[in-house]
């Protein structure tokens, strides 16, 4: 509004800019879903190393592959994920109805605590120690104690059951109270900094009973029988409508910010008695894949486990009816074959392990040093932390998989063990897709997640050349920055991309109906798939 002019002089008035800055949103955050050994369940919880997997999730289990994915991730230059612990609908239900507890006795009543999530920590007689002291302070002499307050020490001891392997996690809680109105009231202290344990009930109004030296209060319920998560997943813990209703499952990455690679890592290990509900089957993959097609992110699907050879999986792809796995889509990409890796919980004996893991933090790698529409395959694109690949491939091999959409890894002299393949799983040769290659789809994602984001100012502004004419030049000055960072084909702005908003694309019936139409095209990179060098000798000093 023009400031009201009442006096003689010089007024001044700010007039807002029509830039609106489109950021670029990250190509490479990994969602990750499957089982832990403890930590929050059906949430995703945002991680930025394997550091914080460990210290939120449990670290590597023997008896899921998603702690390894994770490390792998990481390992290979990963920087931003999302994990979503799950367990079985069962398991969750008998945890709510009724966890676990430890009693502390004292004089007014006794204080109740209870695990903050379901998990194997608490099921293992002898495995976790609550210590209660006295809070003294220095009053005089002796020490006087202080009424209402007492420190409180957790201690879990973690015994992987196939390796013996044990961790010992402490927290310790010093001058919390049973009185509400204190600022270390134990309730409010274990609900926001504990990673293991609440209270349960009501809380007395005096401290607990310090326990007695070396015989620390346990829970109540622990050893067999107890309530774990060590059941074996199926598919309706994972997808089903009252998941998506509850943000469960897949779906607890709805209250995610953002992601843009969804992995499902195998159940279980591939190998021993341990081996249960190995590779995810049924609506699993169809079900995900719809999900990363709302959520504008790549779905990278493990080849099943019994392709252990390149005929095996050959035969399965060519199928008249493929595995489930198999699901053909811009936004699904596989990769063959699985990966030796060191595992520590065996003393860094090498055993397989689905690719998709490192393949998410090879792709982290490739776009964060040459961007997103570089392919993630490639010399460049080296598999790090690997033994190398289950089968090796020759090149007529991967010439039979490549033209059906299977990405192979290979490993090569000197060079070591790198990403070999860059299309999409509808990206067979038959199919004649425009979608054929990742990096142009992912590239397509990039921008459109950009700028969904990045035009909500446009909402509800009047609809008119004015606002055309800025939108043209917000989403023209955010294609151009790509367009000096090498992302499209062509030699000047014109040849690489085109933006139009105008009465042609938004007509009068459009603007009675409040629509605004942006048309947005690009020419997108594509990867050198194929180097044809044409060699000819010649004819020396021949005269003509």
């Amino acid at each position: 509004m023009p400031p009201t002019l009442t006096y003689p002089g010089v007024y001044i008035q700010e007039i807002p800019s029509p830039v609106h800055t489109i950021a670029a949103v990250p190509t490479a955050v990994a969602a990750f879903v499957g089982r832990a050994i403890r930590g929050e369940v059906n949430t995703a919880t945002r991680i930025h190393s394997f550091a914080d997997f460990e210290r939120s999730f449990g670290g590597l289990w023997s008896q899921s592959e998603m702690g390894y994915a994770v490390q792998q991730y990481f390992l290979n230059g990963g920087a931003d994920a999302f994990v979503v612990r799950v367990i079985t609908q069962a398991v969750l239900a008998a945890f709510n109805a009724a966890p676990p507890v430890i009693n502390l006795p004292g004089l007014g009543g006794a204080l109740s605590i209870a695990p903050n999530n379901p998990g194997l920590w608490f099921t293992n007689a002898g495995n976790v120690a609550l210590k209660v002291d006295s809070n003294t302070r220095l009053v005089g002499v002796p020490p006087a104690t202080v009424p209402g307050e007492f420190n409180l020490t957790f201690v879990l001891t973690e015994t992987d059951p196939v390796s013996g392997a044990a961790t010992v996690t402490t927290e310790s809680f010093r001058n919390v109270s049973v009185d509400p109105a204190s600022p270390t009231f134990v309730t409010t202290v274990l609900r926001n900094d504990s990673n293991f344990i609440v209270t349960s009930g009501v809380v007395p109004a005096q401290a607990p009973t310090p326990n007695p030296p070396n015989n620390p209060y346990t829970f109540a319920g622990q050893g067999a029988g107890a309530t774990s998560d060590g059941a074996a997943l199926v598919e309706a813990d994972l997808t089903n409508a009252a998941l998506l209703v509850n943000k469960q499952g897949i779906f607890a990455l709805e209250n995610a910010d953002i992601f843009t690679l969804m992995i499902l890592p195998p159940h279980s290990p591939n190998e021993g008695a341990a081996q249960i509900d190995l590779d995810p089957t049924g609506t699993i993959w169809s079900e995900a894949l719809s999900y990363c097609q709302k959520r504008r992110a790549m779905l990278l699907i493990d080849p099943p486990s019994d392709w252990t050879t390149k005929d095996k999986a050959y035969t399965a792809l060519t199928a008249a009816v493929p595995p489930a796995s198999v699901v053909r889509d811009p936004n699904s990409a596989m990769y063959f074959p699985w990966l030796y890796f060191g595992d520590p919980m065996l003393k860094g004996r090498p055993r397989p392990f689905a690719p998709s893991g490192a393949m998410a933090g090879v792709m982290a790698t490739i776009d964060s040093k040459r961007g997103v529409w570089k392919a993630a395959a490639g010399e460049e694109a080296k598999v790090l932390g690997t033994q190398g690949p289950v089968y090796v491939l020759s090149d007529p091999e991967n010439g039979d998989l490549n033209p059906l959409g299977v990405d192979c890894v290979r490993t090569f002299p000197i060079i070591g063990t790198v990403v070999w393949g860059a299309r999409t799983l509808f990206g067979a040769d038959i199919q004649a897709s425009e979608w054929k290659y990742l990096p142009v789809r992912r590239t397509a994602l990039f921008i459109e997640e950009s700028l969904y984001r990045g035009t909500n100012w446009v909402v509800f502004e009047p609809n008119d050349e004015p606002l055309w004419s800025q939108i043209r030049l917000n989403v023209g000055a955010f294609m151009r920055s790509l367009f000096r960072q090498g992302a499209f084909q062509g030699a000047t702005p014109k040849e690489a991309y085109f933006v139009k908003c105008d009465s042609d694309t938004t007509t009068q019936n459009d603007i009675d109906n409040g629509i605004v139409n942006i048309l947005v095209g690009f020419a997108p990179l594509k990867p050198a798939e194929f180097v044809v060098i044409k060699i000819s000798q010649i004819a020396g000093n021949i005269q003509t």
